[in-house]
């Protein structure tokens, strides 16, 4: 439906520095050269990674990610899926986690409306949840609050 890459879109205009790839367009070899990455993906169905994304995933977990630093962010639907919000996510950082990267961006899960989350960890989400379905108008907001911190935590 392309709501992830309008939001990958939105975050490149608040750090425009940095590079918009789309996941079926990287060059695994090429990623390698990046200290710092900011994944997105959505969560489709119940609780599942799009299956395109997987691929990537399968291939970007070739890399050496000891020293990178990850920032994430998720798309769900607290409405429709409120037992798998942003579960995506979830399954990403778990996955990611394993090759030691350093995260940052959680965010807190105040001001959501699910009852379950794979990307809730200590009461923190991972990365930044969006619900474009159910919450558009909120998104410029978080995403603006949410580069700055990434900004701050980079530089920290």
């Amino acid at each position: 439906m392309g709501n992830t890459r309008f939001v990958a879109e939105k975050i490149h205009a608040a750090l425009p520095e940095a590079d918009l790839i789309a996941a079926d367009k990287a060059k695994i070899k090429d990623l390698q050269n990046y200290d710092f990455f900011i994944l997105g993906t959505s969560t489709w169905g119940v609780g599942q990674l799009q299956d395109d994304f997987e691929t990537f995933v399968e291939n970007f977990l070739t890399l050496d990610l000891s020293g990178k630093t990850i920032a994430l962010f998720g798309l769900g639907d607290q409405q429709t899926y409120p037992d798998t919000f942003c579960d995506g996510m979830g399954k990403l950082y778990e996955l990611l986690a394993a090759k030691n990267p350093r995260f940052i961006g959680q965010w807190s899960d105040d001001d959501y409306d699910f009852s379950e989350s794979l990307a809730l960890k200590d009461g923190m989400f991972v990365g930044l949840p969006l619900d474009e379905d159910n919450e558009p108008d909120l998104t410029d907001g978080r995403i603006a609050v949410w580069t700055h911190e990434l900004i701050k935590e980079l530089n920290a």
